[in-house]
């Protein structure tokens, strides 16, 4: 496996769809990426219902990087929201979070309750705060694999400048990756990228209806963002293909009208790896372990 410090030294454009859980990681894995990022709205979304407020727990978020880790081998990369507390949460978060597979955490500068970066209504905590966070984070990971990402949402609090001073406080203090959130032109990213790109990777996020123009990751990669993330499409991909068949089911009180829509039983458990897992467990069947040590005598 590349890690994501590997991914980011080789000054390649990187390109990490958002997931939420272990079945979305695997398809995402299966269809040739290199790496993921686990968004902290779409586990508010998918495992409470609930909008991206702040609601979601570090434990929740944790058993979520558990369960994608025991399934897929890509780097992930994991929506940390504000560090879930002060700087020594933020140690703790980190040290759990590692523990659990994570391959790169994003910290964010926002005060709580903290809310999506493209709604509004967003507070900052001082800029001197965050950067203290920044540095308990990489002072906390056991390994520098564990890349730190720092995010500001200063440019709908405090402007486009202020972001970027942020942003040079947040690399001073042992940032890895920089994310300046939701730039509202083609003229802001250039500015950003003008600022940073020859000095620190950094990460564009691309959210659909946000106040970021829509770009193609190789644009952007072209731009000077080194990471570009698409965190919430899938969530909603799935919303408007699950209301699809509720409402047809509801209508029509079979799923026959929506077969074509949908993978067969067998479809779906060759994907997820049925047979290689049956294949596995022959290995412990008391017979077969009973053949093992007649041999071995």
């Amino acid at each position: 496996m590349t890690g994501l410090k590997q991914l980011l030294g080789s000054k390649k454009g990187i390109l990490a769809p958002g997931v939420y859980d272990a079945f979305g990681a695997l398809l995402a894995e299966q269809a040739g990426f290199e790496c993921l990022y686990l968004s902290g709205a779409s586990i508010a979304y998918t495992r409470l219902g609930r909008p991206d407020v702040g609601l979601v727990t570090a434990s929740e978020v944790a058993d979520t990087i558990t369960l994608i880790r025991d399934r897929v081998t890509l780097p992930i990369i994991v929506d940390g929201d504000t560090g879930f507390g002060n700087a020594v949460n933020v140690q703790r978060t980190v040290r759990l979070f590692e523990r659990a597979g994570t391959s790169g955490l994003q910290l964010e500068d926002q005060g709580f309750p903290k809310r999506c970066g493209h709604l509004k209504g967003k507070t900052l905590v001082p800029k001197e705060e965050m950067a203290g966070k920044v540095k308990a984070a990489c002072d906390a990971r056991t390994s520098d694999d564990l890349q730190i990402i720092a995010r500001t949402d200063a440019i709908a609090v405090e402007g486009l400048e202020a972001a970027l001073d942020r942003g040079e406080a947040y690399l001073e203090a042992g940032a890895d990756v920089l994310f300046i959130e939701a730039p509202r032109s083609l003229l802001e990213m250039e500015q950003i990228t003008k600022r940073f790109a020859s000095r620190v990777p950094l990460l564009a996020n691309m959210v659909e209806g946000g106040n970021t123009p829509i770009s193609t990751a190789d644009a952007l990669h072209e731009k000077g963002f080194r990471l570009v993330i698409f965190p919430g499409g899938l969530a909603r991909a799935v919303q408007r293909q699950m209301q699809d068949y509720f409402a047809s089911l509801m209508a029509h009180r079979s799923n026959a009208p929506f077969v074509e829509r949908m993978v067969n039983f067998d479809d779906l458990n060759n994907v997820i790896g049925l047979p290689e897992l049956l294949q596995e467990a022959t290995r412990y069947e008391p017979a077969t372990i009973q053949n093992r040590g007649g041999n071995r005598r």
